[in-house]
């Protein structure tokens, strides 16, 4: 009765502006928005038909209260599995319901974003949406525009969780992702005419949605570092990353950033690392694939390069850092075992959560080795100026990095012994077997 009074309002908005809801139905429609958690009054509402009338909200409704409410009531009822298979099976709504992406209020994104999300994360119909996306290439556009240009953090950061479940579910997408932008592409706008989108690369977006989360939600931070990782499990993901047309420096600067001047930081208690182990795991990750890159002379020239954006000594001496943070985590759970083993309840977590230490740990000495292996004489010299290498910070390096990675210490300790003849020769004392070797 809203969107199509029996009697035409004399005082309404012309056609096609934009209207407003009157309080008093707002007001009752978000009663109805709060029950509907509900699962007797959504299964009420389905029987109720309600999914249909909400598409003809969907399509007459000039009203963005309106819409956003009614599409949160559709995100609470998919909750319910029921509910949501059949919301997934209905074809038409799927593809209005993709369309809302492409809106240009910010609440009814919102909401959208987390009907997609409860829909993707239930895997009796997660490929059909997947199925559905991948058929719908406006949505690229869509979910580019929001990542590169929206400053709303709530919203980027259920949209993050979006594509990296997306990504997580199908890689083929991801590729198809990865490879767009290299031609512009045609979506509908809010109106339903054709519209032309910026020229968009997936990676930019990330990283510039990171930007707007990294100071507000941790937990977003999170997301898009994850997203970032995904894209590292495939050559043209990396690719994308270090072929960017700022040969990879936006990307490299943030991480760079994230890891030497915010996480793990010398002034934090070694227990944050736990904390933040997942999204370090994931930052290492991308910097260890991008170290290793050799895919463009161009970003392996730059990498060598002494005025460079790749700082070697912070990033080194953020490493040894939280290697050593860990063995001191490691040392209290040592301290502590005789506790954790007559808790049988708790023993899961613990293994869980020693789990991810050590994909941290693996993850951060793979990367620490790459990098020793590039050290110069000139690049020791500036550490051990700056602090970043003493007998203490190398020998924790040794200590994680033997024996797996023995030719990257041997490497390192015959440039450290060009820059000090003592310290690699107390390093030597302390690890017999590099002095067997040398």
């Amino acid at each position: 009765q809203v969107i199509a009074p029996a009697e035409p309002d004399p005082a309404a908005s012309p056609e096609g502006a934009p209207t407003e809801l009157d309080e008093e139905m707002e007001n009752d429609i978000c009663k109805v928005w709060d029950m509907s958690m509900d699962e007797d009054v959504a299964l009420f509402l389905q029987e109720f038909n309600a999914p249909d009338i909400f598409m003809g909200v969907f399509a007459k409704s000039k009203c963005s209260r309106l819409t956003e409410i009614c599409v949160g009531i559709l995100g609470n009822m998919a909750c319910f599995q029921d509910i949501c298979m059949s919301i997934s099976k209905d074809e038409n709504l799927g593809q209005v319901l993709l369309q809302r992406l492409c809106d240009s209020d910010s609440p009814t994104l919102l909401e959208t974003s987390r009907l997609l999300l409860t829909c993707l994360s239930q895997p009796e119909v997660a490929n059909v949406w997947v199925e559905r996306i991948r058929e719908n290439p406006s949505m690229y556009d869509c979910v580019c525009f929001i990542m590169s240009s929206s400053t709303n953090v709530e919203l980027l950061v259920k949209v993050g969780e979006v594509v990296d479940k997306l990504f997580d579910l199908d890689e083929e997408l991801m590729l198809n992702w990865i490879k767009n932008g290299t031609c512009r592409s045609v979506g509908p706008s809010v109106d339903d005419s054709p519209e032309e989108f910026p020229y968009f690369k997936i990676v930019p977006c990330i990283v510039e949605a990171a930007k707007q989360v990294r100071s507000d939600n941790p937990e977003g931070l999170d997301v898009y570092m994850h997203i970032l990782q995904l894209l590292t499990t495939v050559d043209e993901g990396i690719q994308a990353i270090v072929q960017a047309p700022d040969g990879g420096k936006g990307t490299w600067s943030l991480l760079y950033d994230l890891v030497c001047q915010e996480l793990c930081q010398p002034d934090d208690p070694p227990i944050i690392v736990q904390e933040q182990k997942t999204v370090l795991a994931s930052i290492l990750s991308v910097l260890s694939a991008m170290f290793a890159s050799q895919t463009e002379q161009e970003y392996t020239r730059m990498r060598k390069s002494k005025s460079c954006f790749f700082f070697y000594m912070p990033l080194i001496g953020s490493l040894i850092r939280i290697l050593q943070y860990m063995e001191s985590c490691g040392k209290r759970a040592v301290d502590n075992s005789k506790e954790s083993e007559q808790e049988e309840t708790g023993s899961t977590d613990v293994n869980e959560e020693d789990f991810h230490l050590k994909i941290l740990k693996d993850i951060c000495c793979e990367l620490l080795s790459n990098m020793l292996q590039e050290l110069t004489k000139e690049n020791t010299l500036e550490g051990l100026h700056q602090g970043h290498l003493n007998e203490q910070t190398c020998s924790c390096a040794f200590q994680n990095l033997l024996p797996l990675y023995f030719a990257s210490v041997e490497s390192f300790l015959e440039v450290l012994r060009e820059a000090d003849q003592t310290l690699a020769d107390n390093l030597e004392k302390r690890f017999p077997s590099l002095k067997v070797h040398t």
